[in-house]
């Protein structure tokens, strides 16, 4: 396997965008493909590369077959790395897209650490697929991935890579002359996990204010913590998971929208709505 520096990938941006004048997704996907590999393999985590003994050069495993892929379309993108090449689940999902008023924005971005156990929560008994925050659930699985300690959405657990992915973002936008990138967590957790990793919001921060004051003794959401479901008891208005998985069963009777939040290069903004909360 190739001796690779951890360092350089903490320090600059994809070396072919130091030499491009490009400012947008779309612009790179209309480079050679070739051209579009240099740049967006970048984003993979070189550490993990070594912890799943890919070749940083080559990205393939011992046959040839590749175990990182960009999906490229208009004005996004997907990048997939898996530890091998038949994997149920990638270990790294990203998926990147121009905004209409032309900035970076993270769609989605998943991390599973490949020999934990998995919780078919994405998934009915019969295999019917379950597209996350829909009304259809797999309640028994969640109930299992919660017990382990996941969170709403997990179907393994994670490497805890995101506090690695986020400077590599960071990286990834300065070379397309930007100097934050946007997100929109999918969950209670997610804006949490954000928040300690330095976002601020652009929407949403009154909304997470209420959700904690509302989940302390005497709020309206620690009240309907009455028992009724395994994901509504008592305690759960202690811990940021438990929290979450409160709300993905419900107990806002309303989806969890209307928060986006973003990170300025290089800037930890410092906002925190559940100070001193356990995960």
């Amino acid at each position: 396997m190739s001796t690779v520096d951890l360092t350089k990938q903490a320090r600059h941006p994809p070396p072919l965008l130091e030499d491009l004048e490009l400012y947008s997704i779309k612009q790179v996907n209309a480079l050679s493909s070739e051209q579009r590999r240099q740049i967006f393999y970048h984003l993979v985590p070189l550490d993990v590369l070594l912890r799943l003994g890919i070749d940083s050069e080559t990205l393939q495993d011992e046959q040839g077959r590749p175990l990182v892929a960009y999906r490229p379309s208009d004005a996004s993108g997907e990048l997939f790395l898996r530890h091998r090449w038949d994997a149920e689940d990638p270990v790294l999902y990203l998926h990147l897209a121009d905004t209409i008023n032309n900035q970076i924005e993270v769609l989605l971005f998943t991390v599973n650490d490949p020999d934990s156990e998995r919780f078919d929560v994405d998934q009915l008994p019969d295999g019917t697929p379950i597209h996350f925050g829909t009304q259809t659930r797999n309640v028994a699985e969640e109930i299992r991935a919660m017990e382990a300690g996941l969170a709403p959405g997990q179907v393994r657990r994670g490497l805890r890579l995101t506090r690695d992915l986020i400077p590599i973002l960071e990286q990834f936008v300065t070379g397309l002359h930007h100097n934050a990138f946007y997100i929109q967590p999918l969950a209670y957790h997610n804006a949490i996990l954000f928040e300690r990793l330095g976002f601020a919001y652009v929407i949403g921060l009154g909304r997470m204010e209420w959700i904690h004051s509302a989940f302390a003794p005497g709020g309206l959401l620690y009240q309907r913590l009455n028992g009724s479901t395994r994901f509504r008891r008592p305690e759960m208005a202690h811990s940021v998971r438990e929290r979450s998985w409160a709300i993905h069963d419900g107990i806002l009777e309303e989806p969890f929208t209307g928060v986006k939040m973003y990170k300025r290069v290089g800037i930890h903004a410092g906002v925190i709505t559940f100070p001193n909360a356990p995960w």
